[in-house]
């Protein structure tokens, strides 16, 4: 073998130098002569000549570094685009899932812990004769198809052509649903569909417009994620890790360095890709999206849904419980009608809200009555004093060792007859909050005062709303006065001398929080007000506050100092008001926020709106 002594001793063209790489010759490593070393063997790993190479010619030497060099460039683009494919690869696989034909078993939970828990189970609370499986998809089928509700997303659907509006609009419905009654639904549904009746309509427009049509309905966040669902469809939003959540434009700066899931326009097809790639879609609303939309053979359980199973399988534990959810979810995947997964689940729904309601069930009208065991449980309570009574089939485990049946520290309460089923867990009360608020006013020639609303943060409780000034009091605060003040003055600059006037309370319920504010009116008499406002607040008309994005606490707020202001005290649709005298002994909050404005500030008699 040469040497590279003996190589590089040998005369080099000016013009040509050393062949490095000679196509013809193909015997050696890598495309080099056989005997030759690569470049790398020559040049050092951090690019620096070795010992062997201080004999080669400056023009030898940069063309070896520069075959250093572009063999780690593509090794780097090699290692940045093999998780590029993964996840362009992921991406197609979660399309070609969302696409593929759903089978009868798609969302349900894994066999094995399936099979554990039936095996735990007694055949009491389970439907194991596939007979009875038929007979109650066909009654319940047969009243859904002549008893059901004339709904506006139920018309959508069935004139809709196009999957992903047909998606859209189950969507939109079971997330304004969450919680809030049909009958305070079909409005903001028809109003939403009108103004957005595309993916593509909503993922344009701004929050603002979304907090605005959603104000009153309550639980703003939903309205929030359907927006950023919609753009996460369309591709505008960004996954934020830190946030946990998404940024989209029109709301918040978006982070393009962060990893996209582009879905091209497109719902996902499955409960699987839908609960995992959109925002605030939870197993419920995934299934029922995928059923009515997509007919996919998926069962779905919802606060109708579970009162419906609990009493047709007598299942009297905790629902909330992991146990008796994943036992609820295994009957209503065991239920669902194949050849009609849309209807069943719906119909399912619409027994619970129309028929086997919480307080009074009309058992009467019941199409699964014959299939119910809690029905089956009155009927043996009404016959066990008469002679040669049926027998009644009961749950084969003793009551303590069935884990589904009513505990014993709640037995059946034959005043209750079928709403022994489902018992409810208890729940916590709500934390008691309180808050000062104040109408900050602008006394106008003609017409209305102008009034100031501030923005809340785009976080938390009420994110994005427009709110009056308001800052947050405990009970054992000593300055609440001067903070009210210093917030109003914040965004209105100074102030006139006279001090806020108290209006009254209002008392609001959110899910786990009890707020009460405290309600102050200021006007600024013969100011002007600061033109334009500082950014995250505006002044505005008592006509334009009514279409403003507000909660349902300042439109309480507003209608107090509404009668305030016009000396009127309105009927029964107004809160009721009440008088010191018939007022309950104020709480410790309340007596702190009385002994700190009350005595320094003239008031009227206080009024007092509660929910």
């Amino acid at each position: 073998m040469r040497s590279v002594a003996s190589r590089s001793s040998r005369p080099v063209s000016r013009t040509t130098g050393p062949r490095l790489f000679p196509p013809q010759d193909r015997g050696g490593f890598r495309g080099y002569p056989l005997g030759s070393r690569s470049p790398s063997e020559v040049v050092g790993t951090k690019g620096t000549p070795s010992s062997l190479s201080a004999a080669m010619t400056p023009r030898a030497l940069r063309a070896r570094l520069l075959w250093v060099v572009m063999k780690k460039l593509r090794a780097s683009v090699r290692s940045h685009r093999k998780p590029l494919a993964n996840h362009e690869r992921r991406r197609k696989c979660a399309l070609s899932s969302s696409q593929a034909t759903p089978s009868a078993s798609d969302g349900q939970a894994k066999p094995k812990k399936e099979e554990l828990l039936q095996a735990s189970v007694s055949p009491y609370h389970l439907f194991r004769d596939m007979a009875d499986v038929t007979t109650f998809r066909r009654n319940l089928l047969s009243w859904y198809d002549q008893e059901k509700r004339d709904l506006p997303w139920r018309r959508w659907v069935k004139e809709e052509a196009n999957l992903d509006r047909r998606a859209y609009a189950v969507w939109v419905s079971e997330v304004m649903l969450q919680q809030t009654q049909v009958a305070t639904v079909i409005d903001y549904y028809t109003r939403w569909m009108q103004k957005w009746p595309t993916l593509q309509d909503l993922a344009s427009a701004s929050l603002e417009e979304v907090n605005q049509l959603w104000s009153g309905l309550g639980y703003y966040s939903r309205g929030r994620r359907l927006q950023e669902g919609a753009r996460k469809v369309h591709g505008q939003c960004t996954k934020d890790s830190e946030a946990g959540g998404l940024r989209c434009p029109k709301t918040e700066p978006s982070y393009p360095n962060q990893v996209v899931e582009e879905l091209g326009g497109h719902m996902p097809r499955t409960a699987e890709t839908l609960q995992q790639l959109l925002p605030g879609v939870g197993q419920y609303t995934a299934g029922a999206i995928a059923s009515i939309a997509f007919d996919q053979v998926t069962g779905v359980v919802d606060g109708n849904v579970l009162r419906v199973l609990c009493r047709v399988r007598a299942v009297g534990a905790d629902p909330s419980s992991t146990l008796v959810s994943h036992h609820l979810w295994n009957l209503a995947h065991r239920l669902v009608d194949p050849a009609r997964p849309g209807d069943f689940n719906q119909a399912a729904m619409e027994l619970g809200a129309t028929v086997c309601t919480p307080q009074h069930p009309l058992c009467s009208r019941c199409p699964v009555q014959s299939l119910c065991r809690a029905y089956q449980r009155v009927e043996r309570e009404q016959l066990s004093a008469l002679p040669g009574s049926p027998d009644i089939e009961e749950c084969a485990l003793k009551t303590r060792q069935c884990q589904l049946c009513l505990p014993p520290t709640k037995p059946w309460d034959p005043a209750l007859g079928v709403t022994n089923f489902p018992r409810k867990a208890s729940r916590k009360p709500p934390r008691e909050e309180y808050s000062a608020t104040c109408v900050l006013e602008h006394p106008r020639a003609t017409g209305s005062p102008l009034i100031l609303l501030v923005q809340r943060p785009n976080s938390g409780l009420l994110a994005g709303l427009w709110e009056f000034p308001s800052v947050t009091s405990e009970p054992s605060a000593q300055h609440q006065h001067e903070a009210l003040l210093q917030e109003l003055q914040r965004w209105s600059g100074p102030l006139p001398g006279a001090r806020p006037q108290h209006l009254g309370e209002v008392i609001h319920i959110f899910s786990h929080i009890k707020l009460t504010y405290q309600v102050y009116s200021l006007a600024l008499e013969g100011q002007t007000p600061v033109a334009p406002a500082p950014p995250g607040a505006r002044w505005l008309t008592w006509e334009e506050f009514h279409s403003a994005a507000v909660s349902t606490a300042m439109k309480k707020v507003f209608r107090v100092y509404e009668d305030h202001q016009r000396g009127t005290r309105k009927g029964s649709k107004r809160p009721r008001m009440s008088t010191p005298s018939s007022r309950k002994k104020p709480s410790r909050g309340q007596q702190v926020l009385d002994s700190f404005f009350q005595p320094r500030i003239p008031t009227d008699t206080p009024n007092s709106t509660a929910q």
